[in-house]
């Protein structure tokens, strides 16, 4: 049965856009490498520096600064104070679309406290302006004299350079945009594109050995000791070593997640518990990471001793004293994992941290962001709503964001980023925001945070080798008052394979690398080193200029996945239904061939049986050429577009409002105790079902056991009795004989049948469980 398609709305939508890689004569586009976006003219004005400015005050000196002007828009270069060969080296661009005038003016002003004097001006006629096609090298500025407002030559030159260009210049991206005019100058910084590099991450492993020679204060009790390690906000402890001595015993391994450059250090406190809640510290050393070895597989590195230091006060001042207490160690950084930063049902990297461990890249992958389209407002400013977009696209460490659009719901970015691809089987993330830092972030404040508008992922693997993608995908978020469409994005996407033989082979390698196979990490061990991983990387991307802000990145990394809610186990529930549902159809079918609904269907499944029969050679390859023409037959209905978000298998059209209030709440919850009380009853319920498939499965299980362990004397004599029957029936029967008496039994008429159950199965049900035995 095929699940309904999704409503018009959320759907997928196959875009044409006039890309320079789509259906263009060439002599229509220029010749670059952003051929996955439109192209967008701009007009480029780069102010380099000035000389021989003439004095206006009366000191003889001047504070100058530049406007650059075209139509209705204004360009302003910071300004110098006394200073008449200045030097700005700042480039303006302006988007061509919005040029209504015919005459670019570059005015030189002198900052004054009332009013700027003017000192020189220059005009460009936009018509005579060169065009730069790159890869040409940039154009080379040329000083200018310049004129005073009648056209006449004056005191003073300007350096310039001036161009029309498209946004694959490199003066793009820190380039000031017309289009952002209204965004005052400290904020410029916020709304510029930019790319990050996640910071290399580290699993550090430290076993804790033994300690010597601790001194307890309190002499006439068995000290309980433990080791407990701080490395930056995280900490973990041992368990009380089972040698309650002086010289105590764990052998116990404790790991954390440490982020390059290596800022703080490894901290660890032996301490002995205590009545009650209350430790002493009987000493600590200090261990720098830099100095840690760092290994590559699973081999073990040398052990250390490491003194232990301790702390005593006195008065104000606090003196450090060494004693003879030592603790031994194993550490080293095992570069022979992957660290997890990112959910694993959707990962963008596999690759271990060693760069030494990498393979080599089986291709290149293009994504153009060109636009979105539909916005709603995401705050309000000057009594209206606004939308500032920008995207963010995360591939294994590469993380690119592009410029902000200020106030538009249709916003044109038409920008191309480039990955190298070492695995297939990943995924891409594309994240759409609402930008929170400029203007103040609106009448209402906005908190002063990116608010997330929405979030595409493409799986590397379900797309075709060197095909353009180009798609407009649907930006769904879940509110609590539920799915919501926060408009469209326009995406193009193209994976290049430079060895199709490499790629191939990658289906035979282990996902994971090697390491996490030879000394492989609990789930709980990974959950937790994953969420301490992801809270390094939104740290550290938090803390770059401009910032990509931490709830952006959290949005990006599903941080909040592993959550429990109502809505998303229905999903998962069903989803295993539907797989499921291939063999419940399977079985449905056979059982119309036993009852004979279409006996001629029928009868050639007994030939068919009787021939594998006959010539058991023939089970396999029958097999796999079934497989083979079923996936031949299905290859016409493909998919032809990249998967998307599905609000249907997320069981997101449907949601109960409750359940969706649940989903939103904080953890632990912030709700009233009658409300966390009913949901605590419905849970209990729904885990009391649970309970009864999980105890239903138990007893059949048990029942199998029942068979040969005599729990019931005569049941088990019965099946042994019948096990020396059958096999001295088999031994003088051959086995062609007996498949067929069996398939002509199981597939007899229904005249030969009764509705009663069968005697296997009555034997079956009779059989004892432990089920009895539990209180």
């Amino acid at each position: 049965m095929q699940k309904p398609p999704q409503p018009q709305d959320f759907a997928l939508r196959e875009t044409s856009p006039n890309i320079g890689a789509g259906a263009v004569t060439p002599a229509d586009k220029l010749a670059c490498t952003y051929d996955l976006v439109e192209q967008m003219q701009y007009l480029y004005v780069r102010v380099v520096k000035a000389k021989e400015l003439p004095g206006k005050d009366v000191t003889g000196s001047c504070d100058p600064y530049v406007e650059v002007k075209l139509g209705n828009y204004k360009g302003v270069t910071r300004h110098f104070e006394k200073k008449s060969n200045p030097e700005w080296n700042q480039v303006f661009a302006f988007s061509k679309e919005r040029i209504q005038a015919s005459i670019m003016e570059v005015v030189v002003k002198d900052k004054d406290v009332v009013l700027d004097d003017f000192m020189g001006r220059l005009s460009f006629d936009i018509n005579e302006i060169p065009k730069r096609v790159p890869p040409d090298s940039p154009l080379a500025p040329q000083w200018y004299r310049l004129e005073d407002r009648k056209g006449e030559k004056v005191k003073g030159e300007l350096m310039l350079a001036v161009w029309m260009g498209t946004q694959a210049d490199e003066a793009f991206p820190d380039a000031w945009h017309s289009d952002a005019a209204a965004v005052a100058g400290h904020t410029v910084s916020h709304i510029r594109s930019k790319v990050y590099l996640s910071p290399k991450l580290w699993y550090v492993r430290v076993n804790v050995i033994e300690a010597q020679d601790l001194v307890p204060s309190d002499k006439s009790r068995y000290p309980e000791v433990f080791v407990k390690a701080i490395l930056g906000n995280q900490a973990l402890r041992t368990k009380i070593s089972q040698s309650k001595s002086i010289n105590p015993m764990w052998n116990e391994d404790l790991l954390f997640v440490v982020a390059e450059p290596f800022e703080e250090p490894l901290i660890l406190t032996v301490e002995d518990r205590l009545a009650g809640n209350k430790d002493e510290v009987l000493g600590r050393c200090m261990i720098p990471l830099q100095n840690v070895q760092r290994r590559l597989d699973h081999k073990p590195v040398n052990t250390r001793w490491y003194n232990l230091e301790k702390h005593i006060g006195e008065g104000e001042q606090k003196k450090e004293i060494k004693f003879a207490s030592r603790i031994h160690l194993r550490l080293c950084l095992d570069g022979g994992y992957h660290v997890l930063d990112e959910s694993t049902h959707h990962s963008s990297d596999l690759r271990p941290t060693a760069k030494q461990l990498w393979k080599s890249s089986i291709g290149i992958l293009e994504l153009g962001i060109l636009s979105a389209q539909g916005l709603i407002p995401a705050k309000s400013r000057d009594g209206r709503g606004s939308t500032d977009a920008y995207c963010v696209a995360k591939y294994g460490q590469k993380w690119v964001r592009t410029r902000t659009i200020v106030d538009s719901f249709s916003p044109r970015w038409n920008e191309q980023y480039t990955w190298e691809v070492f695995d297939v089987c990943t995924v891409i993330t594309i994240g759409v925001f609402d930008n929170g830092h400029i203007h103040g972030g609106g009448d209402k404040g906005g908190g002063g945070k990116d608010s997330r508008i929405g979030k595409v992922r493409i799986r590397l693997s379900t797309l075709e080798a060197d095909r353009i993608y180009t798609h407009s995908y649907p930006l769904l978020v879940l509110h609590p008052s539920g799915v919501k469409k926060m408009g469209e994005v326009q995406l193009a996407v193209r994976f290049t394979c430079s060895s199709l033989i490499n790629m191939l082979h990658m289906y035979s390698h282990p996902l994971l690398p090697k390491m996490h196979y030879v000394h492989p990490l609990s789930v709980i061990q990974l959950d937790s080193l994953r969420h301490q991983a992801m809270q390094i990387v939104s740290m550290r991307l938090s803390r770059a200029e401009p910032p990509l802000r931490r709830e952006v990145v959290e949005f990006m990394l599903d941080v909040d996945s592993h959550m429990w809610n109502m809505r998303r186990s229905k999903a998962n529930f069903f989803r295993i239904m539907g797989v499921l549902r291939g063999l419940i159809v399977v079985g449905k079918w056979f059982d119309q061939i036993c009852n004979w609904k279409n006996p001629l269907t029928t009868i050639l499944i007994h030939i068919l049986f009787i021939i594998l029969v006959l010539y058991p050679e023939l089970i396999l390859p029958t097999i796999f050429l079934y497989l083979f023409i079923i996936g031949i037959w299905n290859y016409r209905w493909r998919p032809r577009h990249p998967p998307h978000m599905d609000i249907r298998l997320s069981h997101a059209d449907a949601v109960h409002p409750d359940e969706l209030d649940e989903e939103f709440d904080s953890f632990p919850t912030s709700k009233a105790s009658d409300i966390v009380r009913m949901r605590y009853d419905r849970l209990r319920s729904i885990a009391g079902r649970v309970q009864m498939v999980v105890g239903d499965l138990a007893t059949q299980g048990e029942r199998f056991q029942s068979l040969l362990s005599w729990r019931d004397p005569r049941a088990t004599t019965l099946f042994v009795t019948f096990c020396l029957v059958a096999a001295i029936v088999l031994y003088v029967t051959p086995f062609q004989v007996v498949a067929l008496l069996l398939i002509f039994y199981v597939l007899r008429h229904p005249r030969f049948r009764h509705k009663l159950p069968s005697v296997p199965l009555n034997f079956f049900r009779r059989l004892p469980a432990r089920s009895d035995s539990m209180l």
